[in-house]
């Protein structure tokens, strides 16, 4: 009897011990975000009987107040979107370049970079999207008001938010930046430790402006004379014509299938979608399910895939407003795998050998990613960011928000590598109003013509890269959406060449494996590969919410 107690035990143990982790359960609505506070107010906006877009306005302007490493004002972002009966559509609030912008702007008079221009202070700074970005978004589909969607994010700004660990140790790691970048001593340089309570009473006024006198208030009132002046004392070449002249603009997302999967993904000026679709059109011939999970052949298959679609996005893509962009092309299936033709098992291709394929005719971790369904069936993935951690590190604190670094994700000299090694080309360079190139890949999937998938994360140049493998996890290998955005993640960018993977995270016999056939490694510098918010629809109608926990990331809902 002992003997057959303890083998009961036993077995229990062993049970619980290899059970995957299971995300949030909730029955009707879930938003998934980078804080817990953003994700409450989502899902109080959405209790209230609003929809996923008033859920989406709650959502980003919460982030600007307890996220502002990546949440924001002074930035901007892209929206996919899935009504509930079946309509999609994109929405591209990205930043722009200045009207007195110039392609040789950040050159010095011998035509190299000028280190640290486009990175740090006020010349890094483009024409911020996100407020007409969250009003576009609602002027069409909202349902509540405006006034009451904000007032709670108002109030979270009066009352505080709590620094978590990992905002003390982000927050120590870019002070040094926040004083070269400002000339006084800004808000959150401070020495705030974990515990403490940070009141945004500055971003609380902007907001209550705009609460007010609506978007207007940002691009026009006296939050846009406040701006430009601050932006132009502090050596920048922002405008109120600039600012009054932005407008949000509607896009045709990327549609394409992978298996009995319809993918839903970000046009450009995102190469997110196009990137997606090439890489997943390369793969989908080969019976990935076979394999075992990140097995030796798993990853190279991939990794292959990743090189040659991120060859293309170098050369090919940016604002479709200003370059022609052979989007049918690049996203057809046939012309994928005839780029995976040249693909052998048993020698890794050389991205040195590798161009952009022939057809006639680097970028931020520090985004924030988030994920809504509501009850009535509509689903938003938003992407958004200020692009390095804190943007330009540069406050403005009369208005309370930090001001984006995005005119690095331009090409400043075509063929030199951006801050995250991303190369460009002449379809990015820098032109007045123009959108710079993004990776950002707020992604939707359908599956049997039902809402299947959210999903979407940042992580600069490894966006791409984790929504595609969070979306194989689920698909190939039957995971749940919590287990999915668990799984260690790799990456490959075409150039430099190497497989970046997360640290103590991968077999140390398919590491052996990769390398013995030639791959380069590199766990160095990438302790994560993307933050993935997520939310998929169960066999069962209920929702499962997949929040990372690489950062603060939190499901909540009903």
């Amino acid at each position: 009897m002992k003997l057959q107690k303890l083998l009961f035990i036993f077995i229990i143990l062993f049970n619980c011990k290899s059970q995957p982790e299971i995300g949030l359960i909730t029955e009707k609505a879930m938003v998934v975000s980078a804080r817990k506070e953003a994700s409450k107010i989502g899902s109080e906006i959405l209790k209230k009987g609003g929809n996923a877009f008033d859920a989406m306005a709650a959502t980003e302007l919460a982030l600007a107040v307890a996220y502002p490493y990546a949440g924001n004002l002074g930035g901007g972002g892209f929206m996919v979107y899935r009504k509930n009966d079946g309509e999609i559509g994109a929405l591209d609030y990205r930043e722009k370049a200045p009207l007195s912008s110039t392609k040789d702007m950040f050159l010095d008079s011998l035509g190299n970079v000028i280190k640290g221009k486009s990175t740090l202070g006020a010349m890094a700074v483009g024409v911020p999207g996100t407020i007409a970005g969250v009003f576009e978004s609602h002027k069409r589909f909202g349902s509540l008001p405006i006034e009451e969607i904000l007032q709670p994010v108002i109030e979270l700004a009066k009352k505080g938010v709590i620094v978590t660990d990992k905002q003390q140790k982000r927050l120590e790691k870019h002070t040094p930046n926040f004083r070269k970048a400002n000339k006084k001593t800004i808000l959150l340089d401070n020495n705030w430790k974990k515990g403490d309570t940070i009141k945004y009473l500055s971003l609380a006024e902007t907001l209550t402006r705009i609460q007010k006198n609506g978007r207007d208030e940002f691009y026009k009132g006296e939050t846009a004379k406040v701006l430009a002046k601050f932006l132009q004392d502090n050596g920048g070449i922002i405008t109120e014509e600039d600012l009054a002249k932005y407008e949000a603009k509607w896009r045709t997302p990327v549609v394409f299938n992978y298996d009995d999967l319809k993918i839903i993904s970000m046009a450009p000026p995102s190469s997110g979608g196009v990137c997606l679709s090439q890489i997943m059109n390369g793969i989908e011939t080969f019976n990935l399910e076979q394999y075992e999970h990140n097995s030796t052949k798993y990853i190279q298959i991939i990794t292959e895939a990743e090189r040659r679609a991120y060859a293309d996005r170098s050369y090919y893509l940016g604002d479709p407003d200003f370059v022609s962009i052979p989007l049918k092309e690049l996203t057809s299936k046939e012309y994928s795998q005839e780029r995976m033709k040249n693909f052998s098992f048993e020698n890794p291709t050389s991205s040195n050998s590798i161009s952009h394929g022939s057809i006639d005719f680097v970028e931020s971790n520090e985004t924030t990613h988030y994920s809504i369904v509501d009850q009535f069936g509509n689903a938003v993935s938003v992407t958004t960011t200020i692009n390095g951690a804190y943007g330009s590190k540069l406050y403005c604190p009369e208005l309370g928000f930090f001001l984006n670094n995005e005119m690095d994700d331009f090409s400043s000299k075509p063929g030199t590598p951006n801050m995250f090694g991303l190369i460009g080309a002449e379809a990015n360079k820098i032109e007045p109003e123009k959108r710079m190139l993004s990776s950002m890949t707020p992604t939707i999937v359908e599956k049997n013509g039902k809402l299947f998938m959210v999903v979407g994360t940042p992580g600069g140049s490894t966006i791409i890269t984790s929504v595609l493998q969070t979306i194989l996890n689920v698909h190939e290998f039957d995971m749940g959406m919590q287990e999915a955005v668990n799984k260690p993640r790799f990456h490959h960018q075409w150039l430099p060449d190497d497989i970046k993977m997360e640290p103590n995270g991968f077999d140390t016999k398919v590491k052996k494996q990769l390398q013995a056939l030639g791959y380069k490694l590199d766990e160095t510098n990438s302790p994560v590969i993307g933050k993935v918010d997520a939310i998929l629809v169960l066999p069962n109608g209920k929702l499962e919410g997949g929040a990372d926990h690489r950062g603060d990331d939190t499901a909540i809902g009903f």
